[in-house]
């Protein structure tokens, strides 16, 4: 998701977005762990980069509503 169709979802979404890519980010983790095949490894580092933007865009979020 790109940073600009992050900014326009609100706090609750955004906070569920978060919620849903961690879940994703962890099952692969797991997988890479327990040595079963995951097809793409790339996803991870996809994974880990996209909640460290929605993470970004929610802390500015906060910043800018005070």
């Amino acid at each position: 998701m790109k940073t600009n169709e992050l900014k326009e979802l609100g706090a609750e979404e955004l906070e569920a977005k978060i919620r849903e890519v961690r879940k994703e980010l962890n099952d692969l983790k797991l997988k890479l762990a327990s040595k079963v095949d995951v097809e793409k490894p790339a996803r991870i580092r996809q994974l880990r980069r996209e909640v460290a933007r929605m993470l970004t865009v929610q802390a500015a979020a906060k910043k800018e509503a005070k």
